[in-house]
């Protein structure tokens, strides 16, 4: 609405004044039904191609309409019949503003859209509203635009100004290049600054960059193919002058012989800067503009998801080949003999099965030199003397097996059963398909095409019988335990949230990458332990489904921009998120579930979604985030949208665009720095480490019989995490810590030699986590993709001193205040117990001891 050529407020009002006019608005209708038809006109009236007058007179001394039309883009002309209002206005402008109508009469006929604050309350900044943004940096370079393009009549109508004679052009030039691909091509307002009447007005180039905005056609933007006509045609001479050396002769599959440009893209990556190409080339070859003079923003962010050191690709593939390998194997467990009951239902759970893994996994073979190897347990261990092992995930698959009377009607008994399918499942796929496996109480693990399968059974009456209370009446009841509901989680609701998600990526190609880029600012800001990975992966689904004001989104960086803004604008205290998955609320669910919240709100998590299966508990996020995590985390989200923004909006300036991934570290107590080489996932850092570590695998997927190799085994997890025993057994990398205290008072119980932990190794390869021992002292942060730093904030209410008690003497010492015996903290011995926990994988603790006072 301002600038050279915009939609100003006057041309609205002059626009309602037409309507007036021509009696398409009465003096009878309210505003809303005012802006309801000037939005209609706008939608259904193209002043580019047909212009309207307020001349009331016919007057054969004026120019007709046809006339402005051969001088102008858009045609509205004033009262007087000769003055053009829109003299300014480029057409691609206008078709902007038409565009806007159409979809704001689409958010206004939408009843679940709040219309007012969606129309009328939300901004719509460029690097939101479109795909792809990129800015000509010198428009000095539009002179010899002019000059190439032999624009003198407009130099010469526009006073010489050749930005705004040679805009109209270039955006024509681009929308030609990119039909198909492009909804729209628009561009920012030159904006002409006041002056004193006393000095020189400001000169053409001082308008600053120009930004161009892209919104995409999704199924074509990334095609690597610009078919022309037959070559024998005559409009192929136009097709080669456009394109100019891209374009050349190919035969086709249906036998004609085309005039056709090839888009050099390897990569799904690669693909999605097709545009950039097309930009850069058309604009070389036409406008004179050179490369060096156009910013291209539209991947910037795609790096910090990048795998690899090659990286090559942002992980797409890596993704595809997973699910092939899932596929694979889930035909392998329907075709199964020789099971007492047949699989009626095989469904992926892990992230990387609803393209949604930060970084995907890729087919790993381990070094036999770089691990201890059991024989009489088939198994490899970490070697000492060498480098953590790389990180291999297992990829959880929840195998259901059919109803029977055979099943046992008690919680203890279909344990026990389960654990025999589970043994019987890796004997029956080693024997008919030669993979190897490696069965467990609970899963069993298949190691295929380089990946780790854990195949978990599950029996669709478990949850019902886990619910099942007997009182002391002899009564049977039901009722939600941990267990039951744990249960449910991982065998029904994350099922379902995968399949959902993954028909959404088929749906949306960048929802993976947009939900990914999401997930990767979330550890980088180290809270990927205060927020679950479901939940991120709901709230970028949500820009999706319900993308108003906005189209859904075609790049991910856009879509990492809105989830920024809707983190940070979001009313979480008031309204709940309503994340409606295969459209399975109707309007009256979205009410019902709205008057509920509100009834309920005081019971209800702090951050609250609901979804078509989970309408009333919001499961993924009732444990976290605390209230004080998810303030935290909005603070964080609406910063580095700030400072993105002013980035990629600055292309004078180097645009550092990771530096929203790097969290401020000035915020916590202690910082905990660690080993690299004892960080299996170090590659995964926001800044690529310049040395890298041998992690004792090769990437190679070929079906060879191999020693199992070590899954999920992560140390500083294990430091971290409270583990299922509550014993210490481990001392650091290269041993174990004897029976007794450490200093704080933290007491180890037993130990077990190395060669002894050989069951889910990555459960017993630690020490007891800090989390368990300190979790009523401090609250630990870390970046699970290769962060080298544990940062530590002190609880402030441990240190407020405590009355003497003996069974609350962990990690205290006694002290006198007014004459009798407290305890308080005992930071250095405390301090000490991090590091002798950490033996091998801690290098330094940095104790910030101005943050805190004893």
């Amino acid at each position: 609405s301002q600038g050279l050529g915009c939609f100003s407020g006057f041309l609205v009002s002059m626009l309602v004044a037409y309507l007036l006019m021509k009696r398409k608005i009465v003096k009878m209708m309210s505003g809303y039904q005012v802006l309801r038809s000037t939005l209609q006109f706008l939608a259904t009236t193209d002043l580019s191609v047909m212009g309207i007058s307020l001349a009331k007179d016919v007057d054969a001394s004026l120019p007709v309409l046809d006339d402005f039309h051969q001088a102008f883009e858009v045609v509205f002309v004033d009262p007087s019949g000769l003055v053009n209002l829109c003299a300014d206005m480029t057409a691609s402008k206008y078709h902007q503003v038409q565009f806007e109508a159409k979809r704001s009469m689409e958010i206004l006929d939408d009843r679940t859209v709040d219309g007012f604050q969606v129309l009328l309350m939300t901004t719509k900044p460029m690097l939101r509203a479109f795909d792809h943004v990129f800015h000509l940096k010198h428009v000095s370079k539009l002179q010899g635009t002019c000059k190439k393009m032999q624009l003198l009549n407009e130099l010469m109508d526009r006073g010489g100004n050749y930005v705004a004679a040679a805009l109209p052009f270039v955006v024509s030039l681009l929308a030609r290049g990119l039909a198909g691909r492009a909804l729209l091509v628009t561009h920012s307002l030159p904006q002409i600054s006041e002056w004193p009447i006393d000095a020189e007005p400001p000169k053409h180039k001082d308008v600053g960059p120009l930004t161009f905005g892209l919104l995409f056609v999704p199924e074509f933007a990334a095609s690597t193919l610009e078919k022309g006509p037959q070559a024998d045609h005559p409009e192929a001479l136009d097709f080669r002058t456009f394109w100019g050396e891209k374009s050349e002769l190919r035969r086709f599959q249906d036998g004609s012989i085309c005039e056709a440009v090839v888009w050099q893209a390897d990569t799904v990556c690669q693909k999605r800067l097709i545009p950039e190409q097309i930009v850069r080339h058309l604009l070389k070859l036409h406008m004179d503009i050179p490369e060096s003079s156009i910013c291209y923003t539209g991947a910037l962010l795609e790096s910090v998801i990048r795998t690899g050191q090659e990286a090559s690709g942002t992980g797409e593939e890596a993704m595809v080949s997973v699910v092939c390998s899932y596929d694979d194997l889930s035909r392998k467990l329907w075709n199964l003999k020789g099971l007492p009951l047949t699989v009626t239902a095989v469904q992926g759970v892990h992230p990387a099965l609803r393209y949604t893994d930060v970084f995907p996994p890729i087919p790993m073979k381990p070094i036999y030199s770089f691990h201890t190897r059991i024989r009489t347990k088939h198994l490899l261990l970490p070697s000492e003397e060498k480098p953590c092992p790389a990180y291999i995930a297992p990829l959880k698959i929840v195998c259901h097996m059919e109803g029977s009377g055979q099943w046992p009607q008690d919680k203890e008994a279909i344990k026990r059963i389960k654990a025999a399918f589970h043994l019987q499942l890796a004997e029956l796929l080693q024997q008919q398909h030669q993979l190897v496996c490696r069965p467990a109480v609970t899963h069993t693990d298949v190691y295929k095409d380089g990946y780790v399968f854990r195949l978990q059974v599950a029996y669709h009456r478990e949850p019902l019988i886990l619910k099942e209370v007997v009182t002391p009446e002899g009564m049977l009841k039901y009722q939600d335990t941990e267990e039951s509901r744990q249960l449910e989680l991982e065998t029904l609701h994350l099922p379902y949230l995968t399949s959902s998600l993954h028909g959404l990526q088929q749906q949306h190609p960048v929802f993976g990458s947009t939900c990914r880029l999401a997930k990767r600012w979330v550890s980088a800001q180290l809270l990927s332990d205060n927020i679950s990975e479901e939940c991120v992966d709901l709230l970028v689904a949500f820009l999706f489904l319900h993308p108003a004001p906005f189209t859904p989104p075609s790049s991910p960086q856009v879509g990492f921009l809105r989830f920024l803004d809707l983190l940070a604008t979001f009313d979480w205290k008031n309204n709940p998120l309503i994340v409606n998955l295969n459209a399975g609320l109707t309007d009256a669910d979205l009410t019902e579930i709205k008057n509920k919240f509100v009834a309920a709100r005081s019971r209800l998590p702090i951050m609250f979604i609901a979804t078509p299966k989970d309408r009333w508990s919001s499961m993924w996020t009732q444990e976290r985030p605390s209230a004080q995590i998810l303030q935290r985390l909005l603070m964080l989200a609406s910063e580095s949208l700030r400072a993105l923004e002013e980035q990629l909006m600055d292309p004078l300036n180097s645009q550092d665009v990771k530096m929203v991934f790097r969290p401020p570290l000035d915020f916590y107590d202690v910082l905990i720095h660690l080993n690299p080489n004892q960080i299996p996932r170090h590659l995964e850092s926001v800044d690529r480490p310049l040395k890298s570590f041998s992690r004792g695998v090769v990437k190679n997927s070929t079906a060879v019989k191999i020693l199992f190799p070590v899954v999920d085994y992560d140390p500083v997890q294990c430091y971290l995490q409270e583990l299922r025993v509550s014993t210490a057994l481990w001392g650091g990398i290269g041993g174990y810590l004897p029976k007794g205290e450490l200093p704080s008072g933290v007491q180890v119980i037993s130990c077990l030699p190395l060669q002894d932990l050989v069951g889910d190794i990555f459960m017993y390869f630690a020490c007891h986590g800090l989390c368990d021992a300190f979790s009523d002292l401090a609250l630990f942060f870390y970046d699970k993709h290769g962060g080298e730093v544990i940062a530590v904030l002190w609880k402030p209410l441990s240190f407020q001193p405590q009355p003497f008690k003996v069974a609350s003497m962990k990690g205290r010492m006694v002290t006198t205040l007014n004459n009798e015996l407290v305890c308080i903290p005992n930071v250095e011995a405390i301090l000490e117990d991090f590091e002798v926990l950490g033996e091998g994988l801690v290098k330094s603790i940095e104790a910030r001891t101005e943050k805190w006072t004893i």
